[in-house]
């Protein structure tokens, strides 16, 4: 949720920015309603300082009034009692007024909140402009000694390539058609070393994450309620990739949902809180299953393990102080964390900043990082694909964007700062999403008899196994 002062103040800015996300807001409506409202409780305020006042001022207006009117007779007696009367009703009054307005600002808010909550935050000024992926920048890539992103697998490996399909088939790491018959369309089990190694992957992760880089390792929930999806801004933008459980229908009294990362437990954490200064930045970690519908997908990547419903995830969160610079420092900290970790892990990639159009309706910016898959892109004349990059991260910075929706605070200075309370800002990142950081692993470090080598951070949590086959 973005600031609505800082609209009122420079309307064009959020006009802008979410022309540029390719945004449709109405905000000028937003504005009216926000105007509407705010002259109904200014008139609110006036008629309760109208009631404070009389409140103060009735007791001794009424004692001398009917003192008058013992000695009163006449016209003067009626014009006494009619004053009588209209004090003792100013309350009433008062009172039913103040409800009348609070009923009309009712009746306002829910058009309000709902355009307020589909205004995107603005791209940072030095994101490039463009209108969807085909407009992002390639920022760096990556390879180990031997690699030449120039060349094709066969001439930098002496050999073609199979397709983490057949990789998969040929040493049973994965049943796809037992999967799609006990859960339909991109679905899949792990078996045998298939399973190991997601296992090993997300256990190095985490330890990467945890033993070396100071991360606070949580469980969160994967099944939650509807307040948390929209304070983290999956809705309601994103609803329709989200699984919805019906638990109202059922009688269980509100519907839940499942999440599609481990950001949106651990951004719940501290809803409704207000955190010591003194204990910022808090560095977070999860592994969570994570359910995605993609909807809107239908025909892309239906083949394997690059598209689908049911992953485990490793993600990153930092939640710290409203500073932009700071939160620069950690965008590029984390991304510097995934870049360690694929280094060691020998896989080929790229940074891609993410153009306007790309960021999503809550990122002031977005890089995505993409692995290098020898079994993606365009099939030769000899059957082969050429080989593509294909997206396993996104690092992503928020600013206050979550924390506001969320009302998640801290207080300057800690327990004993005595200044106003504060919007955290926040980030996240995907350290490791298994099981497509599978393809690239498989594929890349495949031998020409169809053996996979194991890189060596893996194998203490497989064993000690150096290869598969």
């Amino acid at each position: 949720m973005i600031d609505l002062k800082a609209l009122r103040d420079n309307p064009a800015r959020f006009i802008e920015g979410a022309r540029k996300k390719g945004v449709t807001v109405d905000i000028d409506r937003l504005l009216a309603l926000d105007a509407s409202r705010r002259e109904l409780m200014m008139k609110q305020e006036t008629l309760r300082a109208e009631q404070k006042k009389l409140s103060k001022e009735t007791g001794p207006k009424l004692g001398q009034l009917m003192g008058q009117l013992k000695s009163a007779t006449g016209e003067q007696r009626t014009a006494i009692e009619a004053e009588v009367e209209a004090i003792k009703a100013a309350p009433t009054r008062l009172k039913d007024e103040i409800q009348g307005l609070d009923e009309r600002i009712a009746a306002i808010e829910p058009e309000l909140n709902e355009i307020l909550l589909r205004v995107p935050l603005p791209p940072d000024p030095d994101v490039p402009v463009g209108d969807g992926s085909e407009g992002n920048v390639e920022l760096r890539r990556w390879a180990p000694a031997g690699w030449d992103f120039s060349k094709s697998f066969e001439q930098n490996r002496g050999f073609k390539p199979r397709t983490h399909l057949e990789l998969c088939e040929m040493h049973r790491l994965v049943d796809f058609p037992r999967g799609v018959k006990i859960a339909g369309s991109r679905s899949y089990i792990l078996t045998g070393d298939g399973m190991r190694l997601h296992h090993a992957i997300l256990r190095y992760a985490v330890d990467f994450m945890t033993n070396e880089n100071g991360f606070t390792p949580m469980s969160v929930p994967v099944l939650v309620r509807e307040e948390a999806m929209t304070g983290t801004g999956f809705f309601p933008a994103g609803r329709e990739q989200a699984y919805q459980v019906n638990e109202a229908d059922r009688g269980g009294g509100q519907d839940m949902f499942l999440t599609g990362t481990g950001e949106v437990g651990l951004m719940g954490v501290h809803q409704d809180e207000i955190l010591d200064e003194t204990t910022l930045p808090r560095k977070y970690i999860t592994v969570s299953t994570c359910f995605r519908r993609e909807a809107g997908a239908a025909g892309k990547d239906t083949a394997g393990l690059y598209r689908i419903h049911q992953f485990d995830k490793v993600e990153q969160v930092v939640i710290d102080v409203a500073d932009e610079q700071k939160s620069r420092a950690h965008h590029k900290a984390m991304m510097g964390f995934v870049e360690t970790l694929l280094q060691r892990l020998g896989l080929p990639y790229r940074l891609l900043q993410c153009c306007t159009g790309d960021l999503g309706v809550k990122n002031a910016d977005m890089v995505d990082i993409e692995c290098w898959m020898p079994g993606r892109g365009e099939i030769g004349k000899d059957g082969v694909p050429a080989g593509d990059f294909g997206e396993t991260h996104s690092a992503s910075r928020l600013y206050d964007y979550q924390c506001r929706r969320l009302n998640m605070r801290y207080r300057p200075g800690g327990d004993t700062g005595q200044g106003a309370t504060a919007f955290c800002y926040s980030l996240n990142n995907t350290v490791a999403a298994s099981p497509r950081i599978l393809i690239p692993l498989l594929e890349m470090h495949q031998n020409a008899d169809g053996s996979v080598n194991i890189p060596e951070p893996l194998r203490p949590h497989l064993n000690g196994q150096t290869r598969i086959g």
